[in-house]
């Protein structure tokens, strides 16, 4: 083996794993991405839900007065 195939034989192993952990690190943080937008996109549409539900209920009453009348 020449001096440039041994160089060779021992990188090229070393970029193949590279490029594995690279691809992996970037599908992590790609799928952690959409999480945190489907998570933001979910919360407000609860906060729209909740603001719907509470301009939908009538004027709270006087909550002073016994439940007997008396």
């Amino acid at each position: 083996m020449s001096g440039i195939q041994a160089v060779l034989v021992g990188v090229i192993p070393s970029i193949g794993v590279a490029l594995i952990f690279w691809y992996v690190m970037r599908a992590i943080i790609r799928a952690d991405r959409r999480e945190r937008e489907m998570l933001a996109k979910a919360d407000v549409e609860e906060a729209a839900v909740a603001a719907a539900e509470v301009a939908a209920r009538p004027a709270a009453k006087d909550t002073s007065e016994s439940p007997t009348g008396k």
